[in-house]
């Protein structure tokens, strides 16, 4: 190794980190900037300057400290792209209250764990979203909201909730209406929301984002202001941003990618926020790029795709576009090819990183060369180090050579919410984020993900993890045992299949029956495909189940070989 370089960087900046509070930042760019667009909410018919959305932003504060939010208490939100998530958002971080932010997507059991384990006291919620019936699943998990004041609830299966603000137009039992509740913000007077202000500290916890478990159950990483602001920040440094740019942003504000690297990037620049639509859907995207002249756009590639392949395509006037960032998936060279040309995104840049990391840390530059951009995730971001290491000794390995990526600074979260030992497990004694993706480090110090260390499956952009699923389905009472891994899928990347053991003498099941079963209960995206019922499993000698021959007997019987 002595000869050859390790795989090791560092990334340096003129720019020094900002060492502000997520409030106080806000504050001082709405002052700055106070007739900029700062949010445009198009299917919400909202358009609010910087000085709007502060003064919307101050009332929701205040209006949280009159329903008795205090700092360090876990407030919860459960609703899509809405002008209400980031007004909650930037509210939250005025009064260090922790926001909790919840998959849109998530049902009952998923919903229960994330109040509980995070210990909400307070829950935003949408009505609706989609097929998912938010209000009727917070009545059926506390049926006794439905007798309960607005912020007295005593639940028993959820001890730790005393409210809920619903956002939907009529009022709905034992809840706050938005309106309601922020009309409670007369009783606080600005100074005291000042006076609070100014004793937060940038390193406070500020926000909880739940991440599937390898080992079953998600994993609340635990970030700060300093971690989130800063990465926003140089996020949108890279794409060198200005308080002229305008971001349309599809991807969901309850993940990094739109929170933090979407509002985040936005709000520390002085540029403008744009949500085409509560969800994706790429007519919105391309109807907001057009009309709005952004020159900026965010996606995973799938949704890319989708927007180049819209049957109206060629009518739009995306001319102003100038960048964006491609995540979630490596972006294949002929989509890299279409966005740069059809799309005007010649500066367009690949990110990587997880949750756990605020979430950026890597990333390609505006004038890196096309094969960098389609092939690598980019190289460390600014104040940030990268290592490869053999997984098995902690070595770092010379360049070139596969092992596990892992990164350090500003960026690493506090800490996994009240799960010490998973903590210890992801952040080593050196402080050390151990990513759980295999990787190597080029010459130049450009990154490229090759694999991941445990089975987890990337579906359309969405990480799932197999034991979660696993997990679910041991509930059924004909399983006895069950093993999920992911085979090719021309549409989402990978599929998921579940090999089913079933229960002796337990009741036949058909596919349709354990789809039924799922549906519901786990996020969409999260139940298999394809079902496979087996009396046994391929193992090891030591009775270890190989997934890689279970994908590979998978891929051989449904035809897959080509994909």
């Amino acid at each position: 190794m002595s000869n050859q370089l390790p795989s090791y960087t560092s990334g340096i900046s003129e720019k020094p980190l900002i060492g502000m509070t997520i409030g106080d930042k806000f504050d001082e760019i709405a002052n700055r900037y106070p007739d900029n667009d700062a949010l445009v909410v198009r299917h919400q018919g909202i358009r609010w300057s910087y000085r709007e959305l502060q003064q919307k932003v101050d009332e929701a504060a205040r209006a949280f400290l009159a329903i008795g939010v205090e700092r360090g208490d876990r407030v919860g939100i459960w609703a899509p792209n809405c002008a209400q998530w980031t007004v909650t958002q930037f509210a939250t971080a005025k009064i260090g209250a922790i926001l909790v932010n919840i998959n849109p997507a998530y049902r009952l059991h998923e919903l229960e764990y994330a109040l509980n384990q995070s210990e909400a006291r307070f829950i935003v919620t949408a009505d609706s979203f989609k097929s998912s019936q938010y209000t009727e699943m917070l009545f059926e998990l506390a049926p006794e909201l439905k007798a309960s004041a607005e912020g007295q609830l005593k639940s028993m299966k959820l001890p730790h909730l005393n409210g809920v603000i619903n956002l939907a137009d009529e009022k709905h039992a034992g809840m706050w209406r938005w309106a309601d509740f922020i009309a409670l913000a007369d009783q606080i007077g600005a100074d005291e929301l000042a006076d609070l202000q100014a004793t937060l500290q940038f390193d406070d916890p500020i926000n909880i984002q739940y991440t599937s478990g390898t080992t079953g159950f998600p994993k609340g990483a635990t970030l700060s202001h300093h971690n989130i602001l800063n990465n926003g920040f140089f996020v949108a440094e890279s794409m060198k941003f200005t308080d002229q740019d305008r971001l349309v942003i599809p991807v969901p504000l309850y993940h990094c990618f739109g929170m933090v690297m979407g509002n985040l990037g936005c709000v520390t620049h002085g540029a403008t926020m744009i949500y085409p639509d509560e969800g994706f859907e790429p007519k919105s995207v391309l109807d907001a790029v057009a009309e709005e002249r952004a020159t900026a756009v965010y996606g995973v590639p799938t949704m890319f795709i989708a927007e180049l392949d819209h049957p109206d395509f060629a009518g739009y006037d995306l001319s102003s576009l100038r960048t964006g960032i491609m995540a979630g998936s490596i972006c294949p060279a002929e989509v890299m090819k279409a966005v740069n040309g059809k799309m005007h995104m010649e500066e367009v840049q690949i990110a990587y990183g997880m949750t756990e990391t605020s979430p950026v840390s890597t990333q390609t530059a505006a004038d890196d060369p096309f094969d960098k951009r389609v092939s690598t995730v980019g190289r460390t971001q600014p104040h940030l180090e990268t290592k490869i290491v053999d997984p098995a000794n902690g070595r770092i390995l010379p360049r070139g050579e596969i092992g596990e990526l892992c990164t350090r600074g500003y960026s690493v979260m506090l800490k996994y919410w009240n799960n010490e030992q998973a903590t210890r497990e992801a952040i080593d004694a050196a402080g050390w984020m151990h990513t759980g993706d295999l990787a190597t480090m080029d010459e130049q110090g450009y990154i490229q993900i090759v694999g991941r260390i445990k089975d987890m499956v990337i579906r359309g952009g969405e990480n799932v993890y197999p034991k979660e699923i696993e997990e679910f389905l041991y509930s059924h009472p004909s399983i006895s045992d069950v093993q999920v891994t992911g085979v090719p899928d021309k549409k989402y990347g990978e599929e998921l299949i579940a090999w089913v053991k079933l229960a002796p003498g337990a009741e036949a099941v058909t596919d349709d029956d354990l789809r039924a079963f799922c549906k519901g209960k786990i996020t969409h995206f999260k139940i298999p495909r394809y079902f496979k019922f087996v009396d046994e499993f391929p193992m090891t000698v030591t009775g270890k189940i190989q997934k890689f021959k279970m994908r590979e007997i998978s891929i051989e019987e449904l035809g897959l070989d080509d994909i």
